[in-house]
């Protein structure tokens, strides 16, 4: 396809003012009268040179673990036996871990993480009960108790979130 200098510097100009490739086809049609696939437009756009701005991506989400409760799929053994999300919120809020000896949390990773998981491993809160954890594709928190209707409490699930922060780091994540 060959376009004159003006028709050209018209697409460059669209370009810049940072439409998408089908606004620009549109146009193309509306405007300068060619009708143009879009497959086209980006032969045209790569033989004039010209590449399509990159949007910013998205801020991303803080690296505070654990904003929600919420299972993944196939993830978690009871969705009766997870936490309530408003202890896992409070999660999100301890900025600082808690003082050493405070509780005795202990936290361990699976070496081959659950199905539907990232990452996963359990958890001993210091009153000697056990939960199992997990992170979802989506980077959400869940914590299956193993005894039904347990709570764990503040000081413990600010030492979890803390140690959990601490090995996830450890490996990578």
């Amino acid at each position: 396809m060959n376009l004159d200098n003006t028709q050209k510097q018209k697409v460059a100009a669209w370009l810049e003012e940072g439409l998408k490739l089908s606004e620009i086809q549109k146009r193309v049609n509306s405007e300068l009268g060619l009708n143009l696939t879009y497959m086209e437009l980006r032969f045209l756009l790569d033989d004039l040179r010209l590449k399509p701005k990159e949007k910013e991506p998205p801020p991303s989400p803080p690296a505070d673990i654990g904003k929600t409760a919420s299972p993944g799929p196939d993830v978690a053994d009871s969705p009766a036996n997870a936490l309530p999300e408003e202890d896992l919120d409070d999660l999100a809020e301890v900025g600082q871990p808690a003082a050493p000896g405070a509780s005795k949390v202990s936290v361990t990773v699976d070496r081959l993480a659950r199905p539907g998981a990232l990452v996963s491993g359990n958890v001993t809160f210091s009153d000697g009960k056990a939960a199992q954890w997990y992170l979802d594709q989506m980077g959400r928190l869940g914590v299956v108790a193993k005894e039904q209707g347990y709570r764990p409490s503040q000081a413990d699930l600010a030492a979890f979130q803390a140690q959990l922060q601490g090995e996830l780091a450890k490996l990578g994540y």
